[in-house]
């Protein structure tokens, strides 16, 4: 007796898109973006509102309108680029500093109990120590130079990535492990293949966690021992009682902070595109 087979359907264009993880990747994402770009506009549309009511003190609250105002001027005669710079300078050079080794001790301590048995404590010990309490000495050792605030960026880099890795290796099903021993896999292969895969999600959300907290201790370290960058110019506009060019300072660290977000975002989606739809 013959059988027939029906051909499955063809993939709708949303499915296609869902598959690329395109802007209809899961089901309410156009309404998801709609919602976090309308609720900050709101949000402004209010403080604007309350402001020009003298509801609030424009001393310490301009209207955002001001705000973009002096942002824009601060562009158009080149006193910000050159703060920016070197803050992203910083920031970039001192999360790879952070990073790298944050990698490889991370992995090796989720895969050794030994190491992880001689490291943990020490790890565990000094990461509630908060990292802008450790700047004076910090500043001490390194200086007033470039080289401490990277190792302050590095720090806050650290600390996130390496207990994120650990959890993420110590959590991979041991099957997998054996799998990779049957086939005769080497440490590197086991360390490339199996450990760092499967603990990525866990690597994503430490070094997402990582690259905010070292936004925030650059700004912290240039407050105190720089001549240039967001922070100093935080730090010098509230001397010279300059309210909006400190509201323009905190606001273009939000903007950095913002697109990190996205661009670890649009990593983790080509390193995991198994969780595209997410």
């Amino acid at each position: 007796m013959a059988t027939t087979t029906t051909a499955p359907p063809a993939p709708t264009a949303q499915t296609r898109a869902r598959r690329r993880g395109g802007w209809l990747s899961a089901p309410g994402r156009g309404r998801d973006r709609l919602l976090a770009v309308a609720t900050p506009l709101i949000l402004l549309a209010i403080w604007e509102a309350l402001a020009r009511s003298g509801a609030i003190d424009v001393r310490f609250f301009p209207p955002p309108s001001s705000i973009l105002e002096q942002m824009a001027r601060l562009m158009s005669n080149g006193e910000l680029w050159p703060h920016l710079f070197a803050s992203l300078r910083r920031l970039f050079i001192g999360f790879w500093v952070g990073l790298v080794p944050a990698l490889v001790i991370g992995v090796v301590m989720g895969l050794s109990r030994p190491v992880r048995a001689a490291l943990g404590p020490l790890i565990s010990g000094t990461y509630p120590i908060p990292k802008s309490a450790l700047l004076p000495l910090i500043l001490l050792i390194f200086g007033l130079g470039e080289t401490s605030k990277v190792v302050m960026v590095a720090i806050g880099v650290f600390y996130p990535v390496v207990l994120n890795t650990v959890a993420g290796v110590a959590q991979i099903a041991p099957m997998y492990y054996d799998v990779s021993k049957n086939f005769g896999a080497s440490r590197w292969q086991v360390f490339k293949t199996v450990a760092v895969p499967g603990a990525m999600p866990s690597i994503m959300t430490g070094i997402e966690l990582g690259a905010g907290l070292g936004l925030i201790l650059i700004a912290i370290a240039e407050m105190v021992g720089a001549k240039s960058g967001l922070g100093y110019m935080i730090w010098n506009a509230w001397q010279l009682y300059s309210v909006e060019t400190m509201y323009v300072g905190l606001l273009v660290i939000a903007i950095i902070g913002y697109v990190m977000s996205l661009l670890l975002a649009e990593v983790s989606r080509l390193l995991m595109p198994w969780r595209a739809d997410r």
